[in-house]
């Protein structure tokens, strides 16, 4: 058995790829067009199966659910036991924390964005008193 540092180190490692595979795939630019498709077909699909498979393409928490169990099956990590509860575990908690890190990291989108958009204001303001003297 591994220790548990070793352990939650690897859950706090892990969860990393997890999370920016998540977002990218439901927020990023380069994704837009199939993510467009996901939701137009989660939204007109008849099917309810049709429309939740579609749908995880658009949810960052529904879709870390498939990218968590990709990664356990990819590096076999276990949390806490090592038979099939370790697994359960693990991909609950890399879930958890990589949806953490999505969310401190929209946080910080928007915090950028807002400060893009005061910074920019202040520019406009700065450029109306220097032209102002000028028209005068």
């Amino acid at each position: 058995m591994v220790s548990l540092g070793i352990q939650v180190v690897w859950l706090l490692l892990l969860a990393l790829p997890i999370a920016s595979i998540a977002w990218t795939v439901t927020h990023e630019e380069v994704f837009k067009e199939p993510r467009e498709y996901c939701l137009r077909r989660s939204a007109s699909s008849r099917s309810l199966f049709w429309r939740k498979f579609f749908f995880l393409f658009t949810c960052e928490f529904c879709f870390s659910h498939y990218v968590a169990v990709f990664f356990l099956w990819l590096t076999r990590y276990k949390l806490l036991f090592d038979d099939w509860r370790g697994y359960v575990i693990a991909g609950l908690a890399l879930v958890w924390v990589a949806n953490q890190y999505m969310s401190l990291y929209g946080h910080l989108r928007l915090d950028i964005r807002k400060e893009r958009v005061e910074i920019k204001e202040v520019e406009q303001k700065v450029e109306k008193r220097e032209q102002g003297p000028r028209a005068a």
